[in-house]
This record gives C-alpha cells, sequence and structure tokens, in this order.
C-alpha cells in the first residue's frame, strides 16, 4: 500500500475549479431533495462550459425543487459574477433499477474502496491532507479579504518524497494587475508558511506565469472528474464511480463511505497501521460479491469485518445515517478526513 510509495505526488482544486463546481450543484440538488423527502433517488451530473451549464439527472422524489435556481445561487456563492444560462432534463429513475432498489439491492454494480493510516491524525497519507488545506486555504484567503487580488479557481500538488514534503505547487486565478512575484511572496507568507515550513521545499506558483481567465470562462466542468482529488489521491485503487450527486442507494457512494469508516476504525483500533478495504455488488443484489481487507502487510481482516460489519446498502444507509442532507459539505476538499462526517466517526 502506501509503503510502497517512496515518492507520489496528489491533487487537490479549489470551489471554483470548473469541474467542483459541477460536483457542488450536483449534490446541492441532491441534499435539497434529501431535505424535503429523505427517500429521494437522485442520479445528478452536470456539465458547464463557456456560459452554459446543462444538468440532466434521474429523480424519484416528493420534493420540489428548481435546479436552474439552485445553480445559479450557488454559482455566485462560489464567487462568480458572469452570467450563465442553464439548460436542465430532469427524469424520473428508470423502473428497471427502481425494482431492485425497492427490495434493498444495490443502485449499481461496482467496486469500491476505502483507506486509512495511522500517518496523520485525518488517518490520512500527510501529502492529502496538505494538498487539502492548500486548495481550502486559498478559499479561505479570497472569502476573508486578506488576498484582494485571488479570484475563485485554482489548484495545488504536493509531492513527498521518503515521508518528507519536497515540492509544492499552487496555480491560482488572479487580478489581472498583480505581479507574479507577488502572488508567490503573499501565498508563500499567508498560504504555505502557516502550514509547513518552506525551507527546502520546492515551490512552484502559476508555473505558466499567468491566471487571469478561469472557470467555465476558461474551461469545461463536469460532476465526477476529479473522483481522485475526492478519495485517496490515486495512492490506492478506485473502482471508477463518482460520488457526487448520488443518493446512498448508489453504491459508488455509500460503499465508498462504509469502506472508509471500516477502515478507520480498524487503525483506530489498532488492528492495524494501514488498511485498504474493497466491496463490490451486483445491481439489484444486496449482499455484497465480495469483502475483502487487508493490512499493511497484505494480512486479511475479512473475516473479522465480516462478523462485525454489514456491508448490505440498507444497513449501510442506517448505520451511518445517509438518509440526510449532509452532501454538499463533501462536494470540495475531499470526501474524507473532515471532522462531523458519519464515515468519520470512531466507533
Amino acid at each position: 500500500m502506501l509503503n510502497n510509495f517512496k515518492t507520489y505526488t496528489v491533487e487537490s482544486v479549489t470551489s471554483g475549479h470548473p469541474d467542483k463546481i459541477c460536483d457542488q450543484v450536483s449534490d446541492a440538488i441532491l441534499d435539497e431533495c434529501l431535505r424535503q423527502d429523505p427517500e429521494s433517488r437522485v442520479a445528478m451530473e452536470c456539465v458547464g462550459a463557456h456560459g452554459v451549464m446543462f444538468i440532466g439527472g434521474e429523480v424519484t422524489t416528493k420534493a420540489r425543487f428548481d435546479a436552474a435556481k439552485l445553480a445559479k445561487k450557488l454559482y455566485k456563492k462560489i464567487g462568480y459574477t458572469e452570467s450563465l444560462e442553464i439548460i436542465t432534463n430532469i427524469i424520473k429513475q428508470s423502473p428497471d433499477i427502481s425494482q431492485g432498489v425497492d427490495t434493498g439491492g444495490a443502485g449499481d454494480q461496482g467496486i469500491m474502496y476505502g483507506y486509512a493510516t495511522n500517518e496523520t491524525p485525518e488517518f490520512l497519507p500527510k501529502g492529502i491532507v496538505l494538498v487539502h488545506k492548500l486548495t481550502s486555504g486559498l478559499e479561505k484567503l479570497r472569502k476573508k479579504g486578506v488576498l484582494k487580488w485571488l479570484k475563485p479557481d485554482g489548484k495545488a500538488q504536493v509531492t513527498v518524497v521518503n515521508g518528507r514534503v519536497k515540492t509544492i505547487l499552487v496555480s491560482c486565478q488572479h487580478d489581472a494587475k498583480v505581479s507574479l512575484a507577488k502572488i508567490r511572496k503573499d501565498l508563500i507568507k499567508y498560504l504555505i508558511s502557516p502550514l509547513i515550513k518552506p525551507d527546502g521545499i520546492k515551490i512552484l506558483v502559476n508555473p505558466t506565469g499567468k491566471f487571469v481567465l478561469g472557470g467555465f470562462v476558461a474551461d469545461t466542468g463536469l460532476t465526477g472528474r476529479k473522483i481522485m482529488v475526492d478519495t485517496y489521491g490515486g495512492l490506492i485503487p478506485h473502482g471508477g464511480g463518482c460520488f457526487s450527486g448520488k443518493d446512498p442507494t448508489k453504491v459508488d457512494r455509500s460503499g465508498a463511505y462504509m469502506a472508509r469508516y471500516v477502515a478507520k476504525n480498524i487503525v483506530a483500533k489498532g488492528l492495524a497501521k494501514e488498511c485498504l478495504v474493497s466491496v463490490s455488488y451486483a445491481i439489484g443484489k444486496a449482499d455484497p460479491l465480495m469483502v475483502e481487507v487487508l493490512d499493511e502487510e497484505g494480512r486479511s481482516l475479512a473475516q473479522y469485518v465480516k462478523k462485525n460489519y454489514d456491508f448490505r446498502p440498507l444497513s449501510i444507509i442506517k448505520t451511518l445515517e445517509l438518509r440526510r442532507p449532509i452532501y454538499s459539505k463533501t462536494a470540495v476538499y475531499g470526501h474524507f478526513g473532515k471532522l462531523g462526517l458519519p464515515w468519520e466517526a470512531i466507533n
């Protein structure tokens, strides 16, 4: 597992990144449905490009919501002032899928992974914790008005070699009038130095020299295109399914949350220094096809987990209380390592 990575790089992006705008809109719609109707089934996808956003998906819900209004409100809240045209095409969930979910089965097939390590208090690798602090720090500095030249779009990378941070890369959207020298100086002072001593670390800031155009003005965004940012940075396997916009009957989301919950609790109890949990499902079937759990030495803890944890979708939903409007807070800066989320609880 992580011990095999002597050198690794991980990435995070800000709330104003085009892909993350789409994730936030998808989860805002999901939360609104769950707020009104906890039994809602939602699968919501967004694509945004150059002043236009398309919202499409399937719902089965008693909730009444205006997807376009929610999207425009969120776009403004993130910090964008440009106009945004919204096109929607939202229909009812396919009865072919619904008949399996109605009986407690999984809302889709797929493979999910969960991971935890004792390396940090967040039970995540050091690089992942730091890179999310860098991007969330950019947003805090912008919204508090500390760096008035800072704009919503941005991203960061951290490279770790033998447990030590070697390189930090920060790319941030900025006002046209600010110089690259000032951007670098301000970021080192206000963003990087409060998190880690910059001595001996190679620091790269806006490597092209300019990042004035951002968001949908410069790029296209899509729900679910930052699945490595959302999870473990590519350091462990990923089943391929995204989280945002999906209600908990979709095991892409709930299965991955349960896998993280189990992995974190195993490490917290001292049963492993690192833990990797993998689970797979067939659409419409409640019992998982596979549950495997490995520690840092590759030893299986599957029998212990199968005895103590229930991976059937309805049991996951009950254990983690997932029919609540809690998902918007997951749409940026990772789904794991945050206080207050039920899959982060140590039982």
